[in-house]
């Protein structure tokens, strides 16, 4: 498949200036969370299509770019913290000049702002984004600067970007619903991950229950305390541990401790080794008010973890409700502790997490996520 591919684009893009199609791929770089991850396991699918030339710019010198490096990838940082928006803009402009891009795929808005300022002399450059999101409100009514600056982002790209993706199918209806893009300029492609080697998940007497993110308000980490009040109650074996940090850290610690869970809660911030923190779990659960398609699950669901998640965004496309893991209909403490307490059943537990695991591998792979940008991009020249 993958040599029938590239033997279509290769013939597509031969009517430009060289045999390679150069992707300049433009990020913050600020955070390592669910957008940089995408990005990384991105760019490193992407390097193995020999008919692509790929630079990589952030506006930021930090953990994604240094992975990017490790793997031989050209990267260029513009930090921005240290110039301003004009300079930052005249850069990224020589930056272009000098690598001609064929294709601009930026992510998150700022980069998508960028992307379309400096190629407005430079129209054969085709721009792509990826909407890794909707604008995050923790289930609160958006203020009106903030959907007035969502809107006004969203109407830059339903114009001036030749193609949006979206990591969801409810994402594409609701930009299309609210925002009036076309269908045309829309497309669906989920997000992927690399695999690790498969093992055999081991039962041991524990029973950890765990959550990885940002400790932001959209994740619903209070909720998640709430839920973990309601298991304990009824099973005190239980331990529950969230990896990650961020703002809301000392508020959650403050819950920990006012619900004398200190003993069966942990916060054990940034964690490098995630495939450890994974192997260690026996059930994964997210609590967000809303998500796209987020890496944390999918990696989850690839070290054979069964999840329990919202019946919100992209997760219907991700989780077969009662097949590898549950899908709870209501933001409901009671309904998420059931659901926990019932995975305590090892064997049911197992029989998930092998489908969990068969799930990501036939859908959700960085192979088949890069696949689906490679052809996109080509398709831009047909």
């Amino acid at each position: 498949m993958r040599k029938n591919l590239v033997k279509n684009i290769n013939s597509t893009v031969s009517k430009f200036d060289d045999y390679r199609m150069r992707v300049l791929i433009l990020a913050s770089g600020d955070l390592w969370a669910g957008a940089e991850v995408m990005v990384y396991q991105l760019v490193c699918g992407l390097k193995e299509f020999d008919s692509m030339e790929i630079q990589v710019v952030l506006f930021n010198d930090g953990r994604l770019a240094e992975k990017l490096k490790n793997n031989r990838v050209d990267v260029r940082i513009l930090n921005e913290a240290q110039q301003s928006i004009p300079i930052l803009v005249k850069k990224l402009y020589t930056l272009v000049k000098e690598f001609s891009p064929h294709i601009i795929h930026s992510h998150r808005y700022k980069e998508n702002l960028l992307a379309w300022l400096v190629t407005r002399a430079m129209r054969r450059i085709r721009l792509v984004a990826t909407q890794h999101g909707m604008p995050e409100t923790a289930g609160e009514k958006q203020t009106y600067k903030g959907s007035l600056r969502s809107g006004l982002f969203f109407y830059l790209l339903s114009l001036g970007f030749q193609k949006t993706i979206v990591v969801s199918q409810e994402m594409r209806s609701l930009l299309l619903g609210k925002y009036g893009f076309s269908k045309k300029k829309l497309e669906v492609i989920h997000n992927g991950i690399l695999l690790p080697p498969e093992f055999e998940k081991t039962v041991s007497g524990s029973y950890l229950v765990g959550s990885a993110g940002r400790l932001f308000p959209v994740k619903g980490y209070d909720f998640f305390i709430e839920v973990a009040v309601k298991v304990i109650r009824m099973n005190e074996h239980v331990q529950f541990v969230i990896a990650g940090d961020g703002p809301e850290q000392k508020r959650l610690e403050r819950m920990i401790g006012d619900f004398g869970l200190r003993n069966q809660f942990t916060l054990i911030g940034h964690v490098d080794d995630m495939s450890g923190f994974y192997g260690d779990l026996d059930v994964y659960v997210n609590t967000s008010v809303h998500e796209g398609i987020p890496m944390s699950v999918l990696e989850a669901m690839g070290h054979y973890l069964p999840v329990i998640v919202p019946n919100v965004g992209g997760f219907p496309e991700i989780v077969e409700d009662g097949e590898n893991g549950y899908l709870v209909v209501e933001r409901d403490a009671d309904l998420f502790a059931q659901k926990i307490l019932g995975l305590v059943d090892s064997d049911r537990r197992k029989k998930m997490a092998n489908s969990a695991r068969k799930r990501v591998e036939k859908n959700f792979s960085r192979n088949t996520m890069a696949e689906k940008y490679y052809q996109l991009y080509g398709k831009l020249f047909s």
